[in-house]
């Protein structure tokens, strides 16, 4: 059973910091291409960052040079660590994880979110201005 369970959000001032956790069970992250989205009511799903099996990592412009995605291989864990959060980051973030092909394992076009297999239950990160 594949299993991605969520755990570091909260409630964190402007300009503040969390670190992202995503514990994954049942399969290989190193294998698989990892992906934090998030989704705020009323508005679409969007990809944040991804971590391919090959390594490279991927973000959306709204993040770049704040976030880091990172992954521990020997903890089968990815992160998301947030730096700089901003109030517009308020979010519910959710882990993603997608395996088969070679094209879809190095997360190429990564942020649709249909395209994965596994997600994680979410959790919640409030930024207050």
């Amino acid at each position: 059973q594949v299993q991605l369970v969520e755990s570091g959000g909260g409630s964190v001032q402007d300009g503040g910091s969390l670190r992202l956790s995503c514990a994954v069970s049942g399969i290989a992250a190193s294998d698989h291409c990892m992906a934090w989205f998030r989704q705020v009511p009323g508005k679409e799903r969007e990809g944040v960052a991804s971590f391919a099996s090959n390594d490279n990592t991927y973000y959306d412009e709204s993040v770049e040079g704040r976030f880091t995605i990172f992954r521990d291989n020997g903890k089968n864990t990815v992160f998301l660590q947030m730096n700089s959060l901003k109030p517009e980051d308020t979010a519910m973030y959710y882990c993603a994880a997608r395996g088969g092909s070679f094209y879809r394992k190095i997360c190429g076009d990564w942020k649709t979110g249909t395209t994965y297999n596994y997600w994680g239950q979410g959790i919640q990160v409030n930024v207050s201005a």
